[in-house]
């Protein structure tokens, strides 16, 4: 079943094209990777379906046309974003980082806290501590916290493993993973480190230039030798 379906997505900033029309899919429950070299449209793309840029096209989340919608209207619908560089809020605690991931919820948010303090377990350990003075890897584990706050259906995530250690990125890969197989969570992930990314995608899509340029199951584009060379170092 399909849950976000983009087609023919356009957006620019100023002047400058960067999407020219991209068509690509998220099933309910499933982990899709979108691949491509820096000045691909990778960020973009994640922008415009989060409703942070202005945009143009199609997008449709849960049969519903959101391409008109703002951001805090997405968040609403069930779509979280967490972007490339974290963008946690540097001078609030841990734990009101947290609580701002919750913003749009009415009910109780005290389990889900605990929940990701035990998830995280460094994060626990340093809630009362200023999201700023936190490790690059523990912020990106609060940014992708934050965003889990809000319960959504779909997580976007933006090169996570971005300036990380081996074995942080290995832990964050390991909780998407769970949250994907076990919970069902819909996930659209932009990875730098491809490889890994192939090992728990089930979908990759590979942009150029603002366009799709290819396109299929993660086995089958990690198995093609043409975009291995190309992309894949390999």
């Amino acid at each position: 079943m399909s849950l976000l379906q983009t087609t023919g997505l356009r957006a620019s900033y100023g002047q400058v094209d960067v999407l020219l029309g991209i068509d690509i899919e998220v099933n309910q429950g499933e982990m899709v990777v979108i691949l491509g070299a820096n000045g691909a449209g990778k960020t973009t793309t994640m922008r415009a379906v989060s409703g942070t840029i202005p945009r143009s096209g199609s997008i449709v989340f849960d049969g519903h046309e959101i391409v008109t919608q703002n951001a805090e209207s997405i968040v609403r619908l069930g779509i979280a974003h967490v972007p490339q560089g974290r963008g946690t809020f540097s001078d609030l605690t841990v734990e009101e980082n947290l609580r701002i991931g919750a913003y749009i919820r009415k009910d109780s948010v005290e389990s889900d806290i605990e929940r990701w303090f035990e998830t995280f377990p460094r994060l626990g350990e340093r809630k009362s501590q200023k999201a700023g003075s936190l490790s690059g890897g523990e912020q990106q584990m609060l940014a992708i916290a934050r965003a889990l706050m809000s319960r959504p259906r779909l997580l976007l995530c933006d090169e996570p493993s971005l300036g990380l250690a081996p074995l942080v990125t290995q832990e964050l890969f390991g909780v998407l993973k769970s949250l994907n197989q076990q919970e069902g969570l819909s996930v659209l992930l932009v990875e730098q480190n491809a490889n890994l990314a192939l090992k728990i995608a089930n979908k990759v899509y590979l942009l150029e230039t603002g366009q799709v340029v290819a396109s299929g199951d993660a086995e089958s584009i990690a198995g093609d030798e043409r975009i291995r060379r190309a992309y894949l170092g390999g």
